[in-house]
């Protein structure tokens, strides 16, 4: 039986970034996720559906910004987990990302990307955990 991987997107405008990121959440999760890059938010708006499970999404995009890109997903799929991903360390933008639905609001700098491997991880495992739960109540 072939299982479809979790559908994840990277969206920033640095392409170095993204290509560094993909790369290395592949290294780390293999087939499990399937990856899709963009570096505007208009053209991940475009891909969106419900089955988008993870979007890492930077908050400042040329065009739409992270926020306006984070609201149109949500509207598109509640259910899509949303990581913000950020150069800026103002926490009121960051509970401004958590008021839209951002699951979680990453600063860019050192060994940000073992947070994002930990968030991802989480969002992976996380309906595996609450069936076990679920099954020995």
């Amino acid at each position: 039986m072939e299982t479809k991987g979790t559908n994840l997107f990277i969206v920033d405008d640095n392409k170095l970034l993204v290509i560094d990121l993909k790369n290395y959440l592949q290294t780390r999760f293999g087939t499990s996720l399937e990856i899709s890059t963009f570096y505007d938010g208009e053209s991940c708006l475009k891909k969106i559906d419900h089955t988008t499970h993870i979007v890492i999404l930077d908050y400042f995009l040329d065009g739409k910004n992270g926020l306006e890109v984070l609201k149109a997903i949500k509207d598109i799929n509640k259910k899509t987990e949303v990581i913000m991903l950020s150069n800026n360390e103002d926490v009121a933008i960051a509970i401004e990302t958590f008021r839209f639905g951002a699951k979680d609001y990453v600063i860019k700098g050192d060994n940000y990307y073992k947070k994002i491997i930990k968030l991802v991880n989480v969002m992976i495992t996380k309906p595996f955990r609450i069936t076990v739960k679920g099954f020995f109540r």
